[in-house]
């Protein structure tokens, strides 16, 4: 059998090693349901009326659209990342392009289409010659300033783009469909 100190010891450092273990673990994902859907984000703003705005929460990585005063939606996002983060203040929406494409984040491919590079910064990586640049797909494009904007990507449950706002699909969709140039756009941090 073994000693009480020797069971106090081995609990002691498996509790260390256990707690230890945890510290390397990934960032919270994105809160979804047992069929992979996003529980959080919503959209009940169809019926509604009144002029609609958009307040961006950093902190809660979170986007609530408005009507008038009524709450039309929320949607969880993704925005810039350390070093890249996404600027705060009031804007208002300046373009909208369904289908639009980075000028600055994609790949390089090859004349026939091949994956040369991923994920590279246009102002930082040089393109091999003969290859040509691909922008990333952002659908549902709302400029803000700059090169900032909201549109559908990938929500990893944490602060991870360039900059940009991204939302679910369905979410950006519901927003680009209710937003008109010039809607206010309030980012806090």
């Amino acid at each position: 059998m073994f000693s009480i100190p020797f069971l106090r010891i081995f609990t002691l450092l498996s509790l260390i090693a256990f707690i230890s273990s945890c510290s390397t673990m990934p960032e919270k994902p994105v809160i979804v349901s047992d069929s992979g859907t996003d529980i959080i984000s919503y959209w009940n703003g169809d019926n509604l009326t009144g002029d609609p705005s958009i307040r961006i929460s950093l902190k809660e990585q979170k986007a609530y659209f408005y009507k008038g005063d009524q709450l039309a939606g929320v949607s969880l996002i993704s925005t810039g990342r350390e070093g890249l983060n996404t600027v705060t203040g009031n804007f208002h929406i300046t373009q909208k392009d369904k289908n639009h494409r980075s000028s600055q984040f994609g790949d390089y491919l090859t004349a026939k289409g091949a994956l040369l590079r991923r994920d590279v910064d246009t102002t930082k990586d040089t393109m091999p010659e003969g290859a040509h640049y691909q922008g990333a797909d952002m659908p549902y494009w709302m400029r803000i300033v700059g090169g900032t904007g909201l549109h559908e990507g990938f929500l990893p449950g944490y602060a991870a783009s360039h900059g940009c706002i991204r939302m679910p699909g369905f979410m950006a969709e519901a927003f680009f469909r209710s937003v008109v140039v010039g809607t206010p756009v309030s980012i806090q941090p």
